[in-house]
């Protein structure tokens, strides 16, 4: 039988409700009213980047290493998208990227939806055109004019731009960096990274359910962004192109010219070279593996990043440390060299299988008699060669303004021991190792600044790219910091009249390198190699008028004596600038 409600009871219920409600209005709008207002206002409040122009890179007389030109890109706002297959299908078909390459954006910015990802950039204005009004059907798709960087010749110096991965975007997004920007991946694109980049900007603006602008704030809430700095380096371009055109074709190698008197670099070459502006493209995945897997390993610098055995180009640091400990002086003969000498259970031969008899130390250097340095090599310990090697800088990094740059190596007794056991024969490596053979290992930048500190009277300056920095009109001049060898006036002029013999004199081993009517000095090296393969060719030297004074150390890897290939290359060198500067 059917029983009415009481009144009384529904009262309460009613009641119980208005309640409850009452007491939910206060705490969504008084108790956490601040908390759902800011998430109201973040809802409908978007905060666009603004970004700066990236300052551009000039050589020593202001012509152009690294330019922004224009790129139309493509972008893609995830949370827009109606039918992905049909977009991909699209972007895909009239854009030059792969299907995959799309849907591998579109998941890796799956959480992303309402920020623009780049898709496509550098896309040619008449592909865009063709397709244009075809973007209706995509509202997800848009496309900007924006700035990417070309490069005017292949180098390792400047390095290049790349689009920010996803590790770097965490590492740096507190710096303003989006997940579609660009950062220097290697050289002075990354050393400089800060000051090229600039400063971001931003935009404030109200947005309706659909994304669009309601231009409902002033525009005094935006924020200009701060352009980056220009560099200009120490670099000639003309030198640069000329070491270019006379290096041997299909060779690896390097050659460093560098100003004694400031350490500034006045060209900086790597082979094989790889140009920069590929990385401008969109670039396949088969294509970037191609250059990591090639052989050759073009985008190697063999500079700073590859480090070698030295050969007889290592030879006036041993000298310089017996001259400065008074081991020998400018008259001092060692051992007879008769086509080698007996060390222990060992025959170490010289180069010269004849003899070059008994020699003093101009002479040695001179011819690169091999035994001299053997018998040098015995009054000295391990640790006291790696030190003087340390404090001449020919072991250690010069701190150039690269990224990268690798340590040389000196070998001390216990380094031996523990790789080659207690019984290793540490007289008879350290005889190798005089004669820069062995385990001693120097990058070419290295004997570079090591031979430019001897031409200027044992001033080592720090090697350095950058010259000065412009921003808007501020100038900022680049401070190079410098340090003495620890050696005497005489005994550098001494080591400076034996480099000048290896050029100038019959017999001395780098007459190839002489120029008419300049004062060159410098050394030759023939360097084995643990491959097996034909030795490294060595020069290391500078060249002296009133106008001028450049150091320059070219090096070829596996092409033989240096006084046959290298030497000749660094006269050319020399004659070159020699003839630019009058």
């Amino acid at each position: 039988m059917y029983k009415p409600i009481n009144l009384r009871y529904l009262q309460y219920i009613i009641v119980a409700l208005f309640l409850i409600l009452t007491f939910s209005l206060f705490k969504l709008q008084i108790i956490e009213g601040k908390k759902y207002n800011s998430i109201a206002e973040n809802n409908i409040v978007r905060i666009k980047s603004v970004l700066p122009v990236r300052g551009e890179i000039f050589d020593r007389k202001f012509r152009p290493i690294a330019l922004n030109r224009s790129s139309l890109n493509i972008y893609v706002t995830p949370g827009q998208i109606e039918d992905k297959n049909k977009l991909i299908e699209f972007i895909s078909t009239n854009f030059e990227i792969s299907a995959e390459s799309i849907r591998q954006a579109l998941y890796e910015n799956r959480f992303r939806l309402y920020q623009e990802i780049l898709l496509v950039q550098n896309v040619e204005y008449e592909s865009l055109v063709k397709v244009l009004e075809s973007f209706n059907y995509y509202p997800s798709l848009s496309y900007k004019t924006e700035a990417i960087r070309q490069y005017a010749y292949p180098n390792h110096f400047t390095g290049y731009l790349g689009r920010i991965n996803e590790a770097e975007y965490k590492e740096h997004k507190e710096d303003g960096y989006t997940i579609n920007s660009f950062l220097g991946k290697s050289g002075v694109e990354k050393y400089y990274e800060e000051i090229l980049r600039g400063q971001n900007g931003y935009r404030i603006i109200q947005v309706d359910a659909s994304g669009q602008d309601l231009h409902l704030f002033k525009h005094n809430l935006d924020q200009s962004a701060e352009d980056g700095a220009d560099l200009i380096l120490t670099i000639d371009n003309d030198l640069q192109g000329f070491i270019n055109s006379i290096f041997p074709e299909k060779m690896k190698g390097a050659v460093v010219v560098m100003d004694t008197q400031t350490g500034g670099i006045l060209a900086y070459v790597s082979y094989p070279e790889f140009d920069q502006n590929i990385f401008s493209e969109n670039i396949s995945n088969a294509d970037w593996n191609a250059i990591l897997n090639n052989p050759d390993k073009p985008m190697l610098d063999r500079n700073i990043h590859g480090a070698y055995p030295p050969g007889s180009i290592f030879k006036p640091v041993i000298a310089s440390l017996g001259l400065e400990s008074a081991i020998i002086d400018r008259d001092t003969k060692l051992a007879s060299c008769s086509g080698g000498m007996q060390v222990g259970d060992r025959y170490f031969k010289c180069w010269w299988e004849k003899g070059h008899g008994s020699l003093n130390v101009t002479d040695a250097i001179k011819v690169s008699c091999d035994v001299f340095f053997y018998d040098l090599s015995l009054k000295f310990n391990l640790a006291q060669i790696n030190d003087f090697c340390k404090k001449c800088l020919v072991t250690t990094k010069n701190g150039i303004d690269l990224p990268g740059e690798r340590t040389g190596f000196f070998p001390t007794r216990e380094w031996y021991i523990e790789n080659y056991g207690k019984y290793a024969p540490i007289i008879g490596l350290k005889v190798n190792l005089a004669i820069g053979q062995g385990e001693v290992l120097v990058t070419p930048l290295q004997m570079c600044a090591y031979y430019a500190a001897l031409a200027n009277d044992g001033k080592w300056y720090r090697p350095h790219l950058l010259e000065k920095s412009i921003a808007g009109n501020k100038t900022k001049m680049n401070e190079v910091e410098s340090i003495d060898f620890p050696m005497s006036a005489s005994n550098l002029a001494l080591i400076k009249e034996a480099l000048w013999k290896v050029i100038n004199e019959k017999y001395g081993t780098g007459t190839a390198a002489s120029v008419a009517g300049l004062d060159v000095y410098g050394k030759t090296g023939s360097a084995e190699n643990h491959m097996g393969n034909e030795t490294h060719s060595w020069f290391a030297g500078f060249a002296q008028n009133d106008n001028f004074s450049v150091a320059c150390v070219v090096f070829v890897e596996n092409a033989g004596h240096g006084g046959s290939i290298s030497a000749p290359i660094a006269g050319r060198i020399f004659q070159y600038y020699h003839e630019q500067s009058k």
